[in-house]
């Protein structure tokens, strides 16, 4: 039983660094993959949206605003593999204004973050993402 279960926490560590790892490619279509069809996201002090479909077109806005890199991921993972958190440190240089938020000007900044992970048939079912606004609006100059 112990086998079992460190093969299904292994393989929900695999799966989350896989979803970091397109993400710093820029591979939107492996992250997509990555997910179950009803995957929740979670937007750091925002919305819940719902389906790959909004998740897709979230990434569409982000990368219309920001270049962004994670450094440092650590992720852990429960035994039975549903469930998985990181940690990481964004480096990333705001592009472009992004709605109610200071204006843009290739600001750099470098923030930690972290976010939480639902798993279920080797699918990403929630994305929770957690990082300090405030740091980041002191970092490009709001």
């Amino acid at each position: 039983m112990k086998i079992d279960g460190t093969r299904r926490q292994d393989r929900a560590i695999e799966l989350v660094l896989a979803y970091y790892a397109a993400f710093n490619r820029g591979d939107r279509e492996a992250m997509l993959a990555l997910l179950g069809d009803d995957v929740v996201h979670d937007l750091n002090q925002g919305a819940r949206e719902t389906g790959k479909d909004a998740f897709a077109a979230f990434m569409q806005r982000m990368d219309a605003s920001y270049r962004e890199q994670l450094h440092d991921v650590v992720v852990l993972a429960s035994q039975d593999g549903t469930r998985a958190a990181a940690e990481y440190v964004v480096h990333g240089q705001y592009l472009r204004d992004d709605e109610g938020l200071p204006p843009a000007r290739g600001q750099a900044y470098v923030l930690p973050g972290g976010a939480f992970f639902d798993i279920r048939d080797d699918r990403i079912t929630r994305v929770s993402n957690y990082y300090n606004l405030q740091d980041w609006i002191a970092q490009v100059g709001g």
